[in-house]
């Protein structure tokens, strides 16, 4: 099923998300109607917090992504890290930042629940991270590059941060208004997003 996307404006989207154990209900048809809502916005992450629920989960599918940079024939990554994109495909629970490392780069970043604008966010360039995967079995691993970046932005949906938190106040007042817009119910996308309605 496909859910609709949180846009920005929404206090769930600044709130820290509670961690879950194998008993919530429906985590696995949860998940599955993540994938699909992921798959209809033709976004390579999405967070629990973005279609409405304040947990600790989030879901990656890179493909797509990797697609896109091949086509473009981009420079800034090699037929591995293509590859690696393209066979990376994780649900991620309760996950917890060990450590960032790494010279910061930057890269010009979008969100679905923030259509149509995309900015330059400096990110570390690994992070090792712990987490559950949708069996509820434990992993410590490194992730670099686009994965870690993925990761980042997903981890700071849990934290309740946007990427947008991560640019220059100049840029983030240059943006105001078309944040404003997405707010006030205004934006367009190419998928049925939720806006806040505050209660009366």
């Amino acid at each position: 099923m496909i859910l609709p996307i949180v846009a920005y404006g929404d206090p769930i989207l600044r709130k820290i998300a509670a961690p879950i154990d194998k008993t919530y209900p429906n985590l696995e048809a949860l998940i599955e109607n993540m994938f699909e809502t992921m798959y209809e916005a033709s976004g390579v992450g999405l967070a629990a917090p973005q279609v409405g629920k304040s947990i600790r989960l989030f879901i990656i599918d890179a493909e797509p992504f990797s697609e896109d940079e091949a086509e473009e024939g981009d420079p800034e990554f090699t037929a591995e890290q293509l590859a690696e994109m393209k066979n990376f495909k994780k649900v991620f629970i309760n996950p917890r930042v060990i450590s960032e490392s790494g010279e910061e780069w930057g890269f010009k970043e979008g969100c679905l629940s923030i259509p149509n604008i995309r900015e330059n966010v400096d990110r570390q360039a690994k992070i090792e991270l712990e987490y559950y995967d949708h069996e509820f079995i434990k992993h410590t691993e490194t992730f670099d590059g686009m994965i870690a970046r993925v990761i980042q932005h997903e981890y700071d949906h849990l934290e309740g941060k946007l990427f947008t938190d991560k640019i220059s106040p100049f840029k983030r007042k240059m943006l105001s208004g078309k944040l404003a817009d997405i707010s006030n119910g205004k934006a367009s996308a190419d998928y049925k997003l939720r806006y806040y309605k505050p209660k009366r």
